[in-house]
């Protein structure tokens, strides 16, 4: 049988644009099966790859490698013999967690969650939607391209592509980002793909007209209003540019100041405080 390498599987976790959590035994004390260094991997759906423990610890990992998930917050918790835990927290602070092994050791655990940046989702194949995925690209964002298969030729290759506007396999969530920029081809077959799906931040690189008009046939197909009503057009910050990249400039930073947005609000909610 093959090592287990936890950094090959971290690796291959970040490949599959997933949340997970990683688990580090920091401390032990008396009998554990796992020592401190020992490193463990805890999916988004709680599946453990590695070992810091037996099912005495397991249960405390998942939960809380799914809190650290859920925060987005580094956090240690310590597992103690049932008999010894008569509060929620230790003398230090540290979180318990309840052990019925037999043993009767200590473990203490550093729970690192690891989220993926955001998707940035380009529906077309224009100038502009090649100048918006390259700048995505350099910014950090996972990006992907949704095109026709005969316009893959005008995409980036250092990004990836699907073919046609289906975007229900790329599983977006709420913080993503779909900017559609088919200038003219397909573009309603683009929208519309666009705004079912779950991205909170839709745009497109068109008129306002043009955008009202769309949007006026995808409301006669019956889509609800309060999709449409998501719609970002014309897409990005007013900069006043004019070249494709002037304008993928300006979607980019939109898109920069939406997401450190999103970030700021969360961290308010966690510590109780807003501006």
């Amino acid at each position: 049988m093959a090592r287990f390498d936890i950094f090959e599987m971290i690796a291959e976790q970040r490949a599959t644009g997933r949340p997970f959590a990683v688990a580090t035994v920091i401390r032990t004390a008396d009998a554990t099966s796992a020592k401190a260094g020992a490193k463990a991997l805890v999916t988004v759906s709680g599946e453990i790859l590695g070992h810091v423990g037996g099912g005495c610890v397991q249960g405390a990992l998942r939960r809380a490698a799914a809190e650290a998930l859920k925060s987005g917050v580094v956090s240690t918790i310590r597992v103690k013999p049932a008999g010894e835990v008569v509060s929620p927290f230790d003398t230090d602070g540290t979180p318990l967690h309840k052990s019925g092994c037999p043993s009767g050791g200590t473990i203490e655990l550093l729970i690192e969650p690891y989220a993926p940046p955001p998707a940035v989702v380009v529906a077309g194949a224009s100038p502009v939607a090649a100048a918006i995925g390259r700048i995505a690209h350099v910014t950090g964002y996972r990006v992907c391209h949704a095109a026709l298969a005969e316009d893959h030729g005008l995409i980036p290759e250092a990004v990836r592509t699907v073919d046609g506007f289906d975007l229900a396999p790329l599983e977006l969530t709420a913080q993503d980002f779909v900017v559609v920029a088919a200038q003219g081809k397909r573009d309603l077959d683009a929208l519309r793909a666009a705004l079912l799906s779950p991205a909170a931040y839709v745009a497109m690189v068109a008129s306002s007209r043009k955008a009202r008009t769309l949007l006026d046939r995808l409301r006669d197909e019956g889509i609800e209003d309060v999709l449409l009503a998501r719609l970002k057009s014309p897409a990005g910050l007013d900069l006043g540019g004019i070249d494709p990249e002037e304008i993928a400039v300006s979607v980019i930073a939109e898109i920069v100041r939406t997401r450190n947005r999103r970030a700021h609000l969360m961290a308010s909610s966690r510590s109780g405080y807003g501006d």
